[in-house]
């Protein structure tokens, strides 16, 4: 009988402590890879060559161990890699804006230290169990979404995909690029062969070249057989190349050959051989900005870009936000036996209106845990609250839009000044003060100083003006039922 295999597990702490503890208690059902800080990781992922299906990891780790920072990179570094690996944050900086971004990046749940090893074990499996459904259920959803842009974007796919000249898909991080990478392969004539994905951020610059084309025994040291490259194997089929513009400058001149010919060879070969692979490429870059500062070739480009496909940022989609929340929580809700939970109105409300710097990955993450934590009840905005990056809309993350920029205020004023009969300025300037007043109150339990310092204004100020809002008839005789 063959012993099944144990699902891989990444450890990424710089304790040596903490690591031999969780090797030996996680050992039994999980193949477990130690690495102490980010450089090791991928060291370690290259190395293992298939991503490992969960990460367990700390967020202060070196060079600032007493920083987030690196943890954050590190998040963003493995949903890079691998977008289905689930993320478990453990560690000692469990203060919730830490949290709440490390949520916002892609990781799945944020454990605080010390936590008991079978907490820690039945975390890792649901996260797993909801790994394995989501593979199961790739095409379930679909893209989903009625707004015009998705129309849009579904559009240009059914026009595109029997086409076989490149595409170039362009779009923030998790906003589904590599679904809609497949979409254009499972509605091609190409559909019945493998579709291939390969990740140019996730393998050494070293590597890229023999990983893309291949390469004969003896090119290399530890070329001990020669080996075909994605270009062979893809034949006459697709293949992803997502982050395409982290590809080494050198590369492209020999990516750019095969596209204009289909002509490539193996390292450490002269013979020339012929790939009919359909390339589909992804970035969450701005790669005309990219041909400006001189790392990436504008042929390569232009010959990438025949057909080019913008993926919309979730903030952008109005009403498909609740669409992707039916179809999430229903999917999850049945994938972990529970009853699906619901929003109340105010709740409701502030879904709508939060802007997911994270994509749909954050919205997906999201619903997880309001499953796991409230399944089968009407969940508030205070509890809501508690799962979203708020900070995040307002910090210009990588590959990431501020949430809040001006051309989207801009574009919101435009269409209530067209709709709205009596404007007045002053008073939508203060409904948007006493929002963010409201929120401020809310998130840190009615702390006036807490809520002063969240808001950037004395103590005194807030005070005033919640005051004013009192008089005024907007709020209750008190300045605020929270406040202390």
């Amino acid at each position: 009988m063959v012993e099944k295999t144990k699902p891989d597990l990444l450890i990424v702490d710089d304790d040596p402590l903490i690591t031999d503890t969780l090797n030996f208690v996680l050992g039994k059902d999980f193949s477990v890879h130690v690495a102490d800080s980010r450089p090791q990781v991928k060291s370690l992922l290259r190395q293992l060559g298939n991503p490992p299906q969960l990460a367990l990891i700390d967020l202060g780790l070196p060079p600032t161990p007493h920083r987030p920072d690196e943890g954050f990179r590190l998040i963003s570094d493995l949903i890079a890699y691998s977008p289905g690996v689930k993320i478990v944050v453990l560690s000692g900086q469990s203060d919730e804006t830490n949290a709440r971004h490390a949520r916002t990046l892609g990781a799945i749940e944020f454990v605080a230290k010390p936590c008991d090893p079978e907490t820690l074990k039945n975390l890792l499996k649901r996260s797993l169990s909801i790994r394995d459904a989501e593979i199961g259920a790739a095409a379930e959803g679909g893209l989903l979404g009625k707004s015009l842009l998705m129309e849009k974007l579904r559009q240009q796919i059914a026009q595109f995909a029997n086409a076989p000249f490149p595409v170039l898909i362009e779009g923030e991080s998790g906003s589904g690029k590599e679904m809609v990478a497949k979409s254009l392969h499972l509605m091609s004539n190409r559909a019945a062969r493998p579709f291939l994905a390969l990740n140019c951020a996730a393998i050494s610059p070293t590597l890229v070249e023999p990983t893309l084309f291949g390469y004969s025994k003896g090119a290399f040291t530890g070329a001990t057989t020669s080996r075909a490259g994605y270009f062979e194997d893809a034949k006459d089929s697709t293949l992803f190349l997502d982050e395409i513009g982290e590809l080494p400058l050198e590369l492209q001149a020999k990516l750019l050959r095969v596209l204009e010919n289909g002509e490539f060879q193996r390292v450490g070969e002269t013979q020339s051989r012929v790939s009919n692979a359909r390339v589909i490429a992804a970035t969450n870059r701005d790669m005309r900005q990219e041909i400006r500062n001189g790392r990436f070739r504008a042929d390569l480009y232009h010959r990438l870009s025949v057909f080019t496909v913008n993926v919309p940022a979730l903030r952008d989609l109005g009403d498909d936000k609740v669409t992707l929340l039916d179809h999430f929580r229903e999917f999850y809700a049945r994938q972990a036996g529970v009853k699906a939970f619901s929003l109340d109105s105010k709740a409701m409300g502030l879904w709508l209106d939060y802007g997911f710097p994270g994509n749909v990955r954050e919205l997906r993450n999201i619903v997880i845990r309001l499953i796991t934590k409230h399944a089968g009840q009407e969940v508030n905005s205070e509890q809501l609250l508690a799962e979203l990056d708020m900070e995040s809309m307002d910090v210009d993350l990588p590959g990431v839009a501020v949430a809040q920029d001006f051309k989207t205020l801009l574009e919101a004023a435009k269409r209530q000044l067209q709709v709205q009969k009596n404007f007045s300025l002053d008073a939508t300037l203060q409904q948007w003060e006493r929002g963010y007043v409201e929120a401020a109150l809310i998130i840190t339990q009615g702390n006036l100083t807490q809520a002063a310092k969240l808001l950037g204004i004395h103590r005194t100020t807030l005070y005033s003006r919640m005051q004013a809002y009192a008089v005024a008839g907007e709020a209750d005789k008190s300045p605020h039922p929270m406040a202390k």
